[in-house]
């Protein structure tokens, strides 16, 4: 009978840190789950605008310049939505992944889609229709996109010179 308390003690000693250690520990598992898969289906959605891009390359939207010659009314417009979509999946992305408070994997995912983001930001017609379209959008996004567009917008200039 004394064994018995005695291994019930054990147990309770050795066992319930260890049940609490498991269950924090599958939480992390879960939550580092979640994230990946958000960042996987954010990443179908920028792929599946690429494709769209593709399909629409009379507007030439993969050039890091604005177009040669003048664009149609009808591409303009075409340009504008395909513009406004891809703002707004930056946006998704932007209140899914950032945070000021990242880890070295968070970090390295955002740094992706802040690459993305440079990247769009060095054409002057998306640049210009920036303002506009971030209008209603969340306002520490617009912040941190705005942000990020004079740096390219600067760096742009400072090239040119």
């Amino acid at each position: 009978m004394i064994w018995l308390e005695a291994l019930s003690y054990i147990v309770t000693i050795l066992g319930f840190p260890t049940a609490i250690a498991v269950i924090v520990r599958e939480e992390r598992l879960r939550r580092r789950n979640e994230e990946h898969e958000l960042h996987r289906n954010l990443s179908e959605e920028y792929d599946n605008f690429l494709r769209m891009v593709m399909d629409n390359a009379d507007l030439l939207l993969m050039s890091r310049t604005a177009p040669p010659s003048p664009l149609s009314d009808e591409q303009c417009e075409r340009r504008d939505v395909m513009f406004r979509m891809l703002v707004s999946l930056f946006e998704k992305a932007y209140i899914i992944l950032y945070s000021e408070q990242m880890d070295i994997e968070a970090r390295r995912v955002w740094g992706s889609w802040r690459d993305d983001m440079s990247e769009w930001c060095e054409r002057p017609d998306f640049r210009a229709a920036l303002p506009a379209m971030l209008e209603g959008e969340d306002d520490a996004f617009s912040r941190y996109f705005i942000a990020l567009s004079d740096d390219i917008d600067a760096k742009a200039r400072a090239k040119a010179r």
